[in-house]
């Protein structure tokens, strides 16, 4: 399958100066993980590293902490209190909110499971994180548990990736089914409603992903369906949370530009996984691996 080229209009990262070092680049810190779901987090970990990240800190419950260190000696991990089921217990919360104080931008959800206490932590996040944070996963099942007045209280930019079947929990109401005509473009409409309600950006995951918020409605164009497998979305969620805390021309990328370019790289990477290994073995390590690669391509030149 052809490659898709570079869009003319979205955002390039500069070459790195020979002088900064690994805080210049940012750090982020992962939020997730629980018992049988240390892979999630630790995936979207090494995916901010690989999105040019100058540190990353990975925050999992005591339960998974070994395994999800196990992962990459790069990554930063600390295990947190856990509850008898293995996912964050509440006092979890203060020392995670210890932790974000010392991050650019935070990601929470991926593996975090659905516990009355993984909710609370996650509300917390999002109503009092300053920072950029990207929330996805089981993040976004406890969002949905609240109304959009208490939404659009956040102290900070904030980016949600949900697939169809999430944003249709956000919006509250069942999905109109496959096949039913219009029904994606009636799903995006209702995205950029609530981005704008609740001053997010919203990633629409699926087939040309849709970027809203801002004002703005943009479909990516790459990817491919080989990239519908477990822990496509968690590879997204770091490369997001990397990108949120990179700077371009003495500025931060804001929030949008970060989705949109996020979205593309992600995309890119799984479509030259793709040609590597076709679409139905493709895996999202293998996504991950080809991030390197993806990001070539979308460096400033000249």
């Amino acid at each position: 399958m052809p490659l898709t080229s570079v869009p003319a209009d979205l955002p390039r990262l500069p070459p790195r100066d020979r002088h900064t070092s690994k805080r210049d680049y940012g750090r982020v810190l992962v939020v997730g993980g629980a018992a049988g779901m240390a892979g999630a987090p630790a995936l979207s970990a090494l995916a901010a590293l690989r999105s040019g990240a100058g540190l990353v800190e990975l925050v999992v419950p005591d339960s998974v902490v070994a395994i999800a260190a196990g992962f990459d000696p790069c990554v930063m991990t600390r295990g947190l209190a856990a509850d008898a089921d293995g996912g964050f217990s509440n006092a979890a919360l203060a020392t995670i909110l210890e932790r974000a104080a010392g991050a650019d931008a935070v990601a929470v959800g991926p593996g975090i499971g659905r516990s009355a206490a993984t909710q609370q932590i996650v509300l917390a996040l999002w109503e009092q994180l300053r920072q950029p944070a990207v929330f996805d996963a089981d993040a976004l099942w406890a969002l949905a548990q609240v109304d959009r007045e208490r939404l659009a209280r956040h102290a900070g930019p904030r980016v949600l990736t949900p697939h169809a079947g999430e944003m249709q929990r956000l919006l509250g109401r069942q999905s109109p089914g496959e096949g039913v005509p219009g029904a994606r473009a009636m799903l995006e409409a209702a995205a950029a409603a609530l981005a704008e309600a609740i001053d997010a950006v919203i990633v629409l995951k699926g087939p040309a992903t849709c970027i809203v918020g801002a004002g703005q409605r943009l479909h990516n164009e790459t990817g491919n369906p080989g990239m519908a497998t477990a822990g496509a979305g968690d590879v997204l969620t770091g490369v997001v949370a990397a990108l949120l805390c990179q700077w371009i021309g003495g500025a931060l990328l804001e929030p949008r530009a970060a989705a949109r370019l996020a979205a593309w790289v992600h995309g890119h990477a799984g479509d030259i996984a793709a040609q590597r290994f076709g679409e139905i073995s493709l895996i999202a390590r293998d996504i991950l691996e080809a991030l390197p690669e993806a990001f070539k391509a979308v460096v400033q030149t000249g």
